[in-house]
């Protein structure tokens, strides 16, 4: 079996970079559609990128975004992974040239068999850190990421119970909206005994 990944989501300072180079988790999300609490601008990304450790998967979250915008990360190679976050129909999803991470919550979970990504994600909704109910996640071939309400006291079962692909945080490591070496470390320790 192999290991479950981590993902750390919403990064937006050059602290943030300096924390995941040091702790090294697998992913790490820029959400790069504008109008959300964590959200950069391109400026920003790049630079984040140019520091980010090259070991390390960046992931550019986008909802409901164009694909001229989405394209302008992947070509400028500021981005190594899509997440689509909105309710982006199957023919958008398809014909980039990085791999494609697909989000569904509760609503649209009968309709993940529409959709051929690389990945899918479950989460309860757009940035809630909500946790939704594990029994009643989908049955999918597609390795998967899990997110939502997911915290240092639930990892293990969330682990144990779902065997996601990969486990996808972001409030959970964070201190009055900032990401949080100690409670990142603190993850990263958990992971390691998994």
């Amino acid at each position: 079996m192999s290991k479950v990944k981590i993902k750390f989501c919403g990064l937006f300072r050059e602290k943030d970079i300096e924390y995941v180079n040091e702790l090294k988790p697998d992913y790490i999300g820029f959400i790069l559609t504008p109008g959300f609490r964590r959200s950069i601008n391109r400026k920003t990304a790049n630079l984040l990128k140019k520091h980010l450790d090259k070991g390390i998967n960046a992931v550019g979250v986008f909802v409901n975004d164009s694909k001229e915008n989405i394209e302008y990360f992947t070509k400028n190679g500021i981005i190594d992974t899509i997440q689509l976050h909105g309710n982006e129909t199957p023919e958008f999803c398809k014909g980039f040239d990085v791999p494609v991470i697909k989000y569904f919550n509760p609503q649209m979970f009968d309709k993940i068999n529409d959709y051929d990504t690389d990945y899918f994600l479950f989460d309860s909704g757009t940035g809630t850190g909500e946790k939704f109910d594990w029994s009643i996640l989908p049955k999918s071939k597609k390795p998967f990421f899990l997110a939502g309400g997911i915290n240092k006291d639930n990892l293990k079962s969330a682990i144990d119970e779902v065997k996601p692909y990969c486990i996808d945080l972001s409030s959970a490591v964070e201190t009055n909206s900032n990401k949080d070496y100690n409670k990142i470390k603190e993850i990263m320790e958990i992971m390691k005994n998994e």
